[in-house]
Formats: structure tokens, sequence, C-alpha cells
């Protein structure tokens, strides 16, 4: 029994050949993607319902773009995520740097946990806590800018432009950097001249795959903005209190469209190896 138990796995084995594999595959597919596909059908749909079909048209995309409100919460949203996914990728990168180009010291595995430390607690609880001390820090300067939340999303991006980056620095070859610093070259020239340009795709993965995190991010924004700071998340959340409308739909297509993108791009950054 206990050989039975430890015997790999036969050549060639596959868990696609599994029974029931592909009926749970397609099941999940479905469950997934279905609703997605129909919130991006009707988004093209003439009428104002949102279950019957009542003609192709492009008057909701039409009306998002002329809503002010809309076009006030996209801008926001991008300079948001612009500014937080740079600064989060410039810390990033100066993390991986120090956990992957030095030697082992006393601490360093919990430097990593501090790092991913956003990743492993609950969002909701990352909001909660940024809600208390920017609130305390509200009342006392009197300050309600988009500080807070430029430094909220960036602290939540962290760690996920983190990864991509060491992952890279993790895979390039180490006799270059060690070559250049035999020929003399400083440390700096060194990292402007072989470590920078080889780990360049992980960066830029690393402040794509941060860009759509802070873009799509719903939670933290709507605890931690103040009155005015609409965000296109939040926006569509509050539009979907009061009344729901193919307006939504289509604001959700143009988002899921940048966000695959990105991450297609992403996927084919960190595909590429040094």
């Amino acid at each position: 029994m206990t050989e039975s138990r430890t015997q790999k796995p036969p050549k060639g084995y596959s868990v696609r050949t599994l029974p029931g594999f592909a009926i749970v595959a397609i099941f999940t597919l479905i469950t997934l993607y279905a609703p997605i596909a129909i919130l991006v059908t009707f988004s093209f749909n003439a009428g104002t319902s949102m279950a019957i079909w009542e003609g192709f048209s492009l008057r909701w995309y039409q009306q998002a773009v002329a809503n002010e409100a809309v076009q006030d919460a996209a801008v926001r949203s991008l300079f948001l995520a612009l500014v937080a996914a740079s600064v989060a990728t410039v810390a990033a990168t100066m993390a991986a740097l120090a956990t992957t180009r030095t030697r082992h010291f006393p601490g360093k595995t919990m430097i990593y946990a501090l790092i991913n430390q956003p990743l492993m607690v609950p969002e909701i609880v990352t909001a909660v806590a940024l809600l208390i001390v920017f609130a305390a820090i509200k009342v006392w300067t009197g300050h309600t800018s988009m500080i807070y939340l430029i430094v909220a999303h960036t602290a939540f991006c962290v760690p996920f432009a983190y990864l991509p980056i060491r992952a890279r620095l993790e895979t390039m070859d180490l006799s270059l950097e060690t070559a250049a610093q035999d020929l003399y070259a400083s440390r700096w020239l060194t990292f402007r001249r072989v470590t920078l340009p080889l780990m360049w795709p992980g960066i830029v993965a690393g402040l794509m795959l941060a860009f759509v995190i802070s873009l799509d991010d719903v939670v933290i924004t709507e605890f931690v903005k103040s009155a005015g700071q609409e965000t296109l998340p939040t926006y569509m959340l509050g539009q979907l209190r009061r009344v729901v409308t193919p307006e939504v739909n289509a604001i959700s297509t143009v988002i899921l469209l940048a966000g695959a993108i990105l991450v297609s791009l992403f996927f084919r950054l960190t595909s590429k190896r040094g």
C-alpha cells in the first residue's frame, strides 16, 4: 500500500486524461466568463433593459463619453493609477535589488513577508487600517487632498510590482555583472549598463501590473477617498446603488478591454527570459 502511494505518475501522464476533467473545465470557464460575456453584449443594447435585447447600438458608449462625471472619474483614476504605479515600481525595484543582489543577512525572510503582506491580508483589513490612520491625520491637519489615495494605492501596489521584478532578477545571468566588475566598472556603471537593461522587461511588467491593480481597486479607494474624489470603480459602485443602466456596462467593457491588453503585455514581457 505504501509503495503504491509513493509511485510517480507514468511517463506522459496528463491531468487532462482524468475522467470528467473536460466537463469540470468547461463548467468552470462558463461560470467565470458567461457573466462577463453578457455584460459586454448588453453594453451594445439599444434599449435601457438589462435583460431584453432591443438591437445593436453605441448609444451607451456615447452617453458615457459625454457624461462629465465619468470624464472626471476617468481622469482621476488614470492619474491616480499612473502616479501610484510609478512610485510603487521605483520602491519595488529598490527592494528587489536589495533582496536579490546582496548576501544573506538576518531578517531577510521577514523583509519578504513585510513586502508581500498586502497580498496575504484581506483587502478590507488594509482598508479599515488605512481609514483609521488617515482619518486621524485629516482631523489633525485638515488636509483632504488625493495624497491619501496615492499613498494607499502605492502601499497596496508595491508587492504586485515587486514579484515580476524580483523574478526577472533571479533569472538573470550573474556572470554578466561579474564580468563588468572584473573589467573595472563601478557598481553604478554595472547597474546602468548591464543590470538595468536586462531587468527592464520586469520593471515594465511590474509597472503595468501595479497600474491595473490601482485602476481596478474599489475597497481601499472607497474607504480612503474624500468627497469629490470618485474614481471609475467607485463611480460605478455608486450608480449600482441607484439604478443600473447599460452605461455601466459600457464603462465596464472599456475597463475590461484596457485590463486585458495590459495583462496580455504583462505576460508577454514576463515570458522573456534573461
